[in-house]
């Protein structure tokens, strides 16, 4: 799921917030449906959150036009499924989200190195929110460069967007000059990541607690895990895994990493099965009563 995902780019402020809180139940439940919810569910779910129908309605209109969702009629019902590149990038994201790796030194790093004619300057912009987003960091115009183990995953992402014309990738060490602690922090902005992880650790703990001193209706499981998803959906992509021995002492990623896997296992079934009951209970409704035998 892509991060500020690659799926709902261009958006700020409470729109954005809408739009990905759309798209954390598509790919909670949707996958799980045969890549299909009806607008009614997601109205209904996206209340639980505290959310009314017609805000619900805008984002998913502003989400069909930037090709996120598809409208898909379904026994009648209207509804929308999932594109291709969205389920492609959820797939991806799920690997950052839920099995999150860490770079150690000795994987090396991967460098990407593109220029692109003034004539084409989107494709520019392009380029650099994409590296963005997977967390590379800049270590001069039209160099970025990010740990080895993302090599895959940006040869995915560069084909996806028709960007790898653009683009030449080398894997290698760092041979020289300079230390390499001093490098990083040069190349990435770690204040400002720290301070991220600081914000999730601080508002989310209070809900570790919660949930494991009382007993969680799923209702509230889903409640309480959407946000909580969506806050750290975006986290793994502004932090691409380095090496934790290039990063400062105690990095605070390591902690809000165990508590999100905290809260994801004790929170995740809950929610679900509260989002699944929601949507067979919609489907229900379209069907009617069924009828008495005589």
């Amino acid at each position: 799921m892509t991060t500020e995902l690659e799926v709902v780019p261009n958006v700020r402020g409470r729109e954005a917030r809408l739009a990905q809180l759309i798209i954390t139940i598509f790919g909670l439940c949707a996958r799980a449906e045969g890549n299909w919810l009806s607008t009614a569910s997601v109205i209904a779910l996206m209340a639980d959150l505290g959310v009314d129908a017609q805000a619900v309605r805008s984002s998913i209109s502003r989400l069909k036009r930037r090709g996120v969702l598809l409208s898909e009629q379904n026994a009648g019902a209207v509804g929308y499924s999932l594109s291709e590149s969205t389920l492609e990038v959820l797939a991806e994201g799920d690997v950052r989200i839920f099995h999150r790796a860490r770079a150690s030194e000795e994987d090396g790093w991967i460098l990407v190195v593109f220029s692109v004619p003034e004539s084409e300057r989107e494709k520019r912009h392009a380029l650099r929110s994409s590296l963005t987003r997977l967390g590379f960091g800049t270590a001069a115009p039209g160099v970025w460069v990010g740990p080895g183990t993302l090599a895959r995953e940006t040869r995915q992402m560069l084909d996806r967007r028709e960007l790898s014309g653009y683009v030449d990738m080398f894997t290698g060490r760092h041979l020289g000059f300079g230390d390499m602690r001093a490098k990083v922090r040069q190349w990435w902005n770690l204040p400002e990541l720290s301070q991220l992880y600081t914000d999730f650790l601080q508002r989310f703990r209070p809900v570790l607690y919660q949930v494991t001193a009382t007993n969680i209706a799923p209702q509230e499981a889903f409640q309480l895990y959407v946000p909580i998803l969506t806050e750290w959906r975006r986290l793994p992509y502004r932090d691409p895994g380095l090496p934790l021995s290039l990063l400062p002492p105690a990095w605070n990623g390591e902690a809000a990493g165990t508590l999100f896997d905290e809260l994801n296992e004790a929170l995740a079934i809950l929610a679900q099965k509260h989002a699944l009951a929601v949507i067979h209970g919609q489907r229900a409704k379209r069907r009617g009563p069924a009828r008495k035998e005589r």
